[in-house]
């Protein structure tokens, strides 16, 4: 029972949360990530993907509402449970190769990610303590990415003794082992609180409005698109989904044979939880000024982006769609040949991390109220959400991949200068809100007196 009241705190929801996505969307990042859903033919997958991203970037934008209606326990709740419907119409398709179903779970996929991402927004924006957001923020993507990197060992075992020139579609074992761990996800779900029930170290209780209601939550929603600094914040929110396409399909996907994609997931997953700490760190501790800590890790992550984005840009001079550069997928076993774009897609992992890390601390920052930071995380979620609708069709048309790879590149360096305009003036907004904190937490406390 002593498991309990730690569980109420703001590093228990944290964590659990971060469990809660280690099952759900940690194994489905660990299958997309194979390429194709694991199929040898990514079709299926790049059209469902499509339907699913089309529906997230509208109840992604929704889910902030939903959120602060529900709560988040019932909201991560229902999400949770299509990420395992979507992977058994994988295992359905392996055996009817009918493309209906694999579509329509998508985009049911695509409501429930939309809910499960704006409880899981406005626990991690909202719950932790002030000095150490970005600790909180890494702790939860590390937790998240270990779903990645079990995920990955997934297929990588269970395929790993199948012969080479026949590893192309994973087997239903594998399919049937994310199912039991996505409904355990569902399960821990169930062990969530309510904001008001969550208590910090410090005595000070998370931010709640008393109440909400539908037109409430539409008309501010709404709101968001006329803020000037969410505006700014565009190109990161689409740039932030936009690169999977191309580094799962088209790098990992299409350089590398199924049982070594699963290995490759292992250490991109373990990237993230690498890339999450060195960011959260910087953005916590690297200076006494909240502006001059956004400052530093936007120079970090847009140095890494440059770097990264540039060594992708010549190994894709190596190969295209229809020539691999050693005409057969790569394995594991084949020494240099393997190292090299091993390496970058590692990379790439690092980099994913670094940056939405950054984007979460900065819409953390930027207020201490749930039920704004559910709104925004619901802004985010959805922009993103539509940027990767439309990556996951450029696929699916066959676009050429140095275009796909120049544009990503494009969207991410476009989102460092915005990134520095919207963080302008977080000195005298942090000082603020810590005295709208203040003023609440008297206000509730004198409520509670009276009622007494």
């Amino acid at each position: 029972m002593a498991l309990l009241p730690r569980l109420r705190t703001p590093m228990g929801q944290v964590i659990l949360v971060g469990a809660v996505c280690f099952c759900c969307p940690g194994m489905f990042s660990a299958l997309t990530g194979m390429g194709g859903g694991g199929q040898v033919d990514p079709h299926a997958a790049n059209r469902a993907l499509t339907a699913l991203y089309a529906a997230f970037a509208i109840f992604g934008l929704l889910g902030g509402g939903f959120n602060n209606i529900l709560g988040p326990r019932i909201t991560v709740l229902v999400g949770s449970v299509f990420y395992a419907l979507y992977v058994a119409s994988f295992l359905r398709y392996n055996h009817s190769h009918d493309e209906r179903l694999v579509v329509l779970a998508g985009g049911l996929l695509g409501f429930g990610a939309g809910l499960l991402w704006a409880g899981q927004g406005s626990i991690l924006m909202s719950y932790p303590p002030e000095r150490d957001k970005g600790l909180y923020i890494s702790i939860f993507w590390s937790v998240f990415n270990m779903g990645g990197v079990v995920g990955g060992l997934i297929p990588f075992f269970l395929n790993f003794s199948r012969d080479r020139s026949s590893s192309h579609s994973v087997n239903d074992t594998t399919y049937i082992a994310f199912i039991v761990v996505m409904l355990c996800g569902s399960i821990l779900s169930l062990k969530l609180v309510q904001p008001d029930q969550v208590a910090r170290e410090d005595g000070t209780q998370v931010i709640s409005a008393l109440h909400t209601d539908v037109a409430t939550e539409c008309w501010e929603i709404l709101k968001l698109f006329r803020d000037p600094r969410m505006l700014a914040f565009v190109p990161a929110c689409i740039a932030s989904n936009f690169f999977y396409t191309y580094q799962f399909n088209n790098v990992n996907g299409l350089l590398f044979d199924v049982r070594t994609r699963g290995l490759n997931n292992v250490v991109y997953w373990s990237a993230q939880m690498l890339g999450s700490v060195l960011a959260g760190r910087v953005l916590d501790k690297s200076s006494p000024s909240s502006r001059s800590r956004a400052h530093l890790g936007i120079l970090l992550v847009a140095a890494a982006s440059t770097l990264i984005w540039a060594a992708a840009f010549v190994n894709q001079t190596n190969y295209s769609r229809r020539r691999l550069p050693h005409g057969v997928p790569l394995d594991f076993t084949d020494g240099f040949q393997f190292l090299g774009p091993f390496v970058l897609y590692s990379c790439f992992g690092l980099l994913d991390a670094m940056f939405q890390t950054l984007c979460y601390w900065v819409m953390g920052e930027m207020s201490g109220e749930v039920q704004t930071l559910s709104r925004y995380g619901g802004f985010y979620k959805g922009l993103q959400s539509a940027g990767a609708a439309v990556a996951w069709q450029l696929d699916a048309s066959e676009m050429a991949l140095m275009p796909q790879l120049c544009l990503n590149w494009i969207l991410m360096s476009l989102s460092f200068p915005l990134l520095w305009i919207m963080v302008r003036d977080f000195k005298d907004e942090r000082h603020h809100r810590k005295e709208d904190k203040e003023h609440l937490f008297l206000l509730d406390s004198s409520s509670t007196n009276s009622e007494d």
